[in-house]
């Protein structure tokens, strides 16, 4: 323990890069993995075609096939990423995304048709009863599922340690290569600072699920 007091800022450090790599690309994947759910259910057969493509695609690829794809395939077709941070939040962003967008459908297709129905027979658009009706009742019931989400951005975030980020695992392997004999402390420090974020992330999904369950 006293290799990691010693070497509480770097891993600090490490770690706030960490925590910044799941805050941006968790909320994109939010977002666009919800538009994604809803070309999934969407009337128009183009756009479930793309949301269908988007999330078998992505659900099937490895993380870091994303990441070559993205530094070495890109530029190929002229798409220059940005190097580094931005290049990861992309990646991340997207592959979690898919994630993201199965969890919400689920929740979705969890709705009563009966809403839908009652909401065309008002007259309201397929837009007006997904955005007023039918995703404020499916959001509520997809939080937990969506914390686990995140809880594994949080650690595929590691994946960026091989393409120019210097997170947590990063950081590890460079506190570990300055001290080969305290090769298992560095692991140990790494895995406390993932642990302090997944572990309270873990116990809210868990009260989520509970609060939920007992309003059904």
């Amino acid at each position: 323990m006293g290799f990691i007091a010693e070497n509480l800022s770097t891993y600090v450090d490490g770690f706030l890069v960490t925590l910044r790599l799941t805050a941006v690309s968790g909320l994109l994947a939010l977002v666009w993995g919800t538009v994604i759910a809803a070309f999934r259910v969407s009337p128009l057969r183009p756009l479930r075609a793309f949301g269908t493509v988007w999330t078998e695609t992505l659900r099937n690829t490895p993380l870091t096939l994303v990441f070559f794809g993205m530094v070495f395939v890109a530029p190929q077709f002229g798409i220059i990423p940005p190097l580094g941070f931005w290049t990861a939040v992309i990646c991340l962003a997207t592959y979690t995304s898919a994630f993201v967008a199965e969890a919400v459908r689920s929740g979705i297709n969890g709705v009563n048709v009966g809403q839908a129905e009652a909401a065309r027979a008002i007259g309201l658009t397929f837009g007006q009863t997904l955005g007023n009706v039918i995703l404020p009742q499916a959001i509520r019931s997809v939080i937990p599922p969506l914390i686990n989400v995140l809880i594994a951005l949080t650690k595929n975030t590691s994946v960026a340690a091989g393409f120019a980020v210097v997170e947590l695992v990063a950081t590890g392997r460079r506190l570990g290569v300055g001290n080969a004999a305290a090769g298992a402390w560095v692991l140990v420090g790494v895995a406390i600072f993932y642990l302090v974020l997944t572990i309270p992330l873990g116990i809210l999904a868990a009260r989520i699920e509970r609060r939920v369950a007992f309003a059904r």
